[in-house]
């Protein structure tokens, strides 16, 4: 399986928890730049989530992002999300493509979709 690196800016002491909590990730690099500016990057499988967040420069605004996360189970990790104050944007289901597939959204609105491979029948 290939590996991404994806870069996601919110909330890091509540997002960090949900992703930690959520998907199973490993903290494995942490810098910190003042008591509320960091980069903190998470292993999930054999993929890399970084997670920017603090004080943006005058004049720039926040933003979201949508990220999709290939998982070992799709409905475990939907749940985790959801008991942990995730909105759903799509409950699990199978899709004709071979996946079971969710998404949500985090409480800083970036939307998340999940999905595990499904054997061909």
């Amino acid at each position: 399986m290939a590996s991404a690196r994806c870069g996601l800016t919110f909330m890091v002491r509540w997002n960090c928890d949900f992703v930690r909590k959520t998907f199973g990730a490993v903290e494995f690099e942490r810098h910190e730049f003042g008591p509320e500016n960091f980069h903190v990057e998470l292993r999930i499988g054999d993929s890399v989530i970084v997670i920017e967040a603090g004080e943006l420069p005058p004049g720039i605004a926040p933003w979201t992002c949508s990220i999709y996360v290939y998982v070992e189970n799709v409905d475990e990790v939907y749940d985790r999300a959801i008991a942990f104050g995730a909105k759903s944007l799509s409950e699990v289901q199978d899709r004709p493509y071979q996946e079971r597939q969710a998404g949500f959204t985090d409480i800083a609105g970036n939307t998340w979709w999940i999905a595990s491979f499904k054997p061909a029948t």
